[in-house]
């Protein structure tokens, strides 16, 4: 098969162009979002909330914001920030989501940033897993699945 000299030159420029950068909806874990050491803690029958803990490293050039979280295992999942008000603490949602600057790490652990699994379906025993989605402003949807920790249970040792 012959190509016409103009076409040749066009096919060779076009492999000269340098790759577009990825949609922002496109920009996953492979791209510079990691999520490190999910995990929630135990909960007793009937419990109203149960916490959720992790890592969010944004290794992206741009600011991104953890809009929402979505799982079967509860009626809905919030996230919250607590603070120490005159030796109370009080908690409260973030409505806007949670800031992830670019380059941050953002640690989301008992007494700070954290999530809540609001009217579990089910009892969450240690030792079990929780699937759920991450949902990003510019990363987009993330999976991750949380391990369950008995009572009192530390955040484990922080790895990516």
């Amino acid at each position: 098969m012959k190509l016409p000299l103009a076409g040749l030159l066009a096919l060779a420029l076009a492999a000269c162009q340098p790759s577009s950068p990825p949609a922002a909806h496109d920009a996953g874990p492979r791209a510079g979002m990691s999520v490190g050491s999910p995990w929630l803690r135990e909960s007793p029958p009937g419990a109203p909330v149960v916490g959720g803990f992790l890592t969010l490293h944004n290794g992206t050039r741009i600011d991104d914001r953890l809009l929402s979280v979505e799982s079967a295992a509860a009626e809905r999942i919030e996230i919250h920030t607590m603070r120490d008000d005159d030796g109370v603490a009080r908690m409260r949602r973030l409505a806007d989501g949670l800031p992830l600057p670019a380059g941050a790490t953002v640690e989301l652990k008992p007494g700070g940033f954290h999530l809540m699994f609001i009217q579990p379906h089910a009892a969450l025993e240690a030792g079990g897993r929780v699937d759920a989605t991450l949902v990003f402003e510019h990363a987009g949807r993330v999976p991750v699945v949380f391990d369950v920790r008995p009572p009192g249970a530390r955040a484990p040792a922080a790895h990516h």
